[in-house]
């Protein structure tokens, strides 16, 4: 199938390619593999917005809601094990953690086997905070997936993941020197 190169009024077709551009001429692995990877970061983005929205609502980022989430359904946790749970940097996770404890909504406790290693916990604010405003939440992600059925959401769940440990087990590519 092919693009048209102008419309009927003699201007460009939005969907065809400017004389500059040039053809990615990719093998078909390629082209799929790199089509994927951008229609999964816009889905990603598109998603992400909804739930930026809802959080923001209540002064929070979309990193410091997954602390607080984080904490409200698995309990009090290393610092290192938040970081890893929500991907951010070591120095992200303290920064963050000290913007939740001047919230009131986050603690740090001792660790009892280790002086060194500290734990984040929800105060009773935190706790209190996040069971009211984690339904809502919820509500607000599960309409921006509902472009696919619990069933294909399942199953794309199961794709994702895969994809995931598979890039993951793989070496990064060099910096350049």
């Amino acid at each position: 199938m092919s693009t048209p190169a102008a419309r009927s009024d003699g201007r460009p077709h939005p969907e065809a390619p400017h004389p500059e551009a040039h053809p990615a001429d990719l093998d078909e692995v390629s082209d799929a593999a790199l089509r994927l990877w951008v229609i999964l970061s816009r889905a990603q983005a598109a998603v992400a917005s909804h739930a930026a929205a809802d959080v923001s609502r209540h002064g929070l980022t979309l990193a410091e809601f997954g602390i607080l989430e984080a904490l409200y359904h698995r309990g009090p946790m290393l610092l290192g094990e938040v970081q890893r749970r929500i991907l951010v940097s070591s120095g992200g996770i303290t920064f963050l953690v000290d913007r939740l404890t001047a919230k009131g909504l986050v603690e740090r406790r001792s660790c009892q086997h280790d002086r060194r290693a500290r734990y984040a916990a929800l105060t009773e604010q935190g706790t209190a905070f996040v069971a009211e405003i984690f339904p809502v939440h919820a509500a607000v992600v599960t309409r921006a997936m509902s472009g696919l059925s619990p069933e294909d959401q399942r199953a794309c769940a199961a794709v994702l993941k895969a994809l995931g440990r598979t890039a993951a087990a793989l070496p990064l590519p060099e910096a350049e020197r």
